[in-house]
């Protein structure tokens, strides 16, 4: 396994290309920080892409990334590569979801062979771990995994799409315990559960990412109760299309990343919208169908730039600010 830094890294400043808005008028934030960047390109090597995907950090910000190879690579939050290793199978597809457990384990949304796998940060498989395994609608069976997450007393939600659109709940040790959901379009039930946040009250944040919404449940009892929704189809601020990525932030926020607007929008848990950051293209600052994010200890925004074929960071800060004009730059072609 080569533990060497990648071949080529690609820093850009993001500040002046970033565009946002709000509903009703301007708003006074926007992405800061001298260390705002692009890195990565397409190709097969350490540090490399094809189609990152899926990604998620640990509390020693270790960035844990899976792309269309079927690999998981591993980097620090400056993005110098750490470790790859690769899935198990991947002939019928590639993990989509990647999530960190209370004991401090990767989990791998193995998508398309209906499983969790849960690897050490080091890439040991820990087969005794595994979860499902099995195509079907029963309980403990699933569809096409999305994401899992955690409540205060480690039962895992775990999404599926497909015919089935649900989220199934297991207890601690893997056993099946209720579900909630189903396919349509009607409150309570998905299109694509993509992405799972769970807060600090147990209520389950889901992103129903073909209908173009954010459900919230309360996890506290069985089956989960569905306690409120907010937002449509749509390319205005407030709107949403096809979101594939949310995170709860800790000044109770909530981020969202918009595969089909090609955009990360920033809102109040009540559905206001705070900010709308990116357009559509390949530049530093633009996106191509971003996937996934994760949010750093330093809050720092890292961002699965999936069609571009690499990763960008930045930060939102409370006070309108900018790159400085001298923002380093480094062999600037993260476009290929």
């Amino acid at each position: 396994m080569n533990l060497s830094l990648p071949k080529q890294k690609h820093y850009c400043c993001l500040g002046f290309l970033l565009a946002w808005s709000v509903s009703g008028g301007c708003l006074p934030t926007g992405p800061t920080g001298a260390d705002a960047y692009a890195w990565g390109r397409k190709g097969l090597d350490d540090g490399r892409f094809f189609k990152p995907r899926a990604m998620t950090i640990d509390d020693q910000d270790r960035l844990f990334i899976a792309d269309k190879t079927g690999r998981i690579q591993v980097f620090d939050r400056d993005g110098n590569f750490i470790r790859s290793w690769r899935i198990p199978e991947v002939y019928s597809g590639k993990p989509v979801g990647l999530s960190i457990s209370h004991d401090d384990l990767l989990i791998v949304c193995d998508t398309h062979y209906f499983r969790l796998l849960f690897y050490t940060p080091e890439g040991k498989l820990i087969s005794d771990r595994t979860i499902g395994g099995t195509n079907g609608r029963g309980p403990g069976e699933f569809g096409f995994i999305t994401d899992v997450v955690q409540d205060s007393d480690h039962n895992y939600y775990v999404g599926d799409y497909g015919d089935f659109d649900r989220i199934q709940k297991f207890d601690p040790a893997g056993n099946y315990v209720c579900e909630v959901g189903g396919h349509g379009e009607a409150l309570g039930q998905f299109l694509r559960p993509q992405s799972l946040a769970i807060d600090e009250k147990n209520h389950l944040w889901v992103a129903d990412a073909c209908n173009h919404r954010i459900q919230v449940f309360d996890a506290n009892v069985e089956p989960p109760k569905l306690l409120f929704h907010w937002g449509e189809s749509g390319r205005g601020a407030g709107q949403l299309n096809y979101p594939y990525a949310i995170e709860l932030l800790d000044d109770g926020s909530v981020m969202v990343c918009e595969f089909g607007n090609n955009r990360v929008q920033k809102f109040t848990r009540e559905g206001e919208s705070l900010g709308v950051w990116g357009t559509a293209g390949k530049q530093p600052g633009q996106f191509s169908q971003p996937w996934a994010f994760a949010i750093d200890s330093k809050n720092m925004v890292h961002i699965a730039d999936t069609y571009n074929h690499r990763i960008q960071r930045f930060m939102f800060s409370d006070q309108k600010s900018t790159l400085p004009s001298n923002h380093p730059t480094k062999e600037n072609d993260v476009s290929r």
